[in-house]
């Protein structure tokens, strides 16, 4: 059964709790201070693999202590054992929030399920954001992203997870075919006129609100601003205003 920890419900979840700063650095000493500078700006932080690789389950023990959520980005993808023991320990860090490959296949994403237990969200990968239709071509999935996409969030659902992550791009038309009350994580978000540095499939905070996304994961805009706060603030407000005309 998917878990209750993520609020999936875009009409009744504040703003603050839709919004995921990556703590895309290398040390517990530069996550700390972003931490520190966005403060209560944001309600869940995404620790990624550059960060856990570095700093291990501590860090995610310390920002969940610290009374922030916690969305342990670590897109696991291996056989069904060895998620599932993954799984285990992830959750005893106190995470939120934890990704797996749903490509994975439904033997995993069960597995997987069962080893949560409810106690985090389980959230299946569906395609990189960094994915175009050539990439995948290039790796022997002959069809569009957009139908990859919607096979991998069919494959999460039905093995219990508690949502996906995809593009905003994709977002809509998954939206449409999951229904509410199932979270779609979207990265490669970026402010109008921002870089969009590697994402091949970004999108701003208000589209991806309008096209019905539950949670947003924001870096660099956030992250390598003056003022991370602020920057955080104004993402919010863009957010609102979308949310409010939907």
């Amino acid at each position: 059964m998917p878990s209750r920890l993520l609020e999936v419900d875009q009409k009744t979840s504040s703003m603050r709790d839709r919004l995921i700063v990556a703590l895309d650095v290398s040390d517990a000493f530069a996550a700390r201070e972003l931490v520190r500078r966005i403060g209560d700006s944001a309600g869940i932080y995404k620790i990624g693999l550059q960060l856990f690789t570095a700093e291990g389950p501590s860090i995610v023990r310390e920002i969940v202590e610290s009374g922030r959520k916690v969305f342990l980005d670590l897109k696991l993808h291996d056989i069904p054992t060895t998620v599932r023991h993954a799984v285990k320990s992830a959750v005893t860090t106190g995470a939120s929030m934890l990704t797996v490959h749903a490509s994975g296949g439904s033997a995993m994403l069960q597995a997987a399920a069962e080893a949560a237990d409810g106690k985090l969200t389980l959230l299946g990968i569906t395609v990189l954001t960094s994915f175009s239709d050539e990439d995948l071509t290039q790796v022997g999935v002959p069809t569009s992203v957009l139908s990859q996409v919607l096979r991998m969030a069919a494959l999460a659902r039905n093995a219990g997870l508690g949502g996906i992550v995809t593009s905003p791009r994709e977002a809509a038309e998954a939206r449409r075919e999951l229904g509410e009350g199932f979270a779609i994580v979207t990265p490669g978000i970026r402010p109008a006129g921002a870089d969009v540095n590697d994402q091949q499939r970004s999108a701003t905070p208000a589209s991806a609100i309008e096209a019905g996304v539950s949670h947003i994961v924001v870096g660099r805009p956030i992250t390598h601003a003056a003022d991370p706060a602020q920057a955080a603030r104004e993402i919010l407000a863009e957010m609102e205003r979308a949310q409010s005309t939907k």
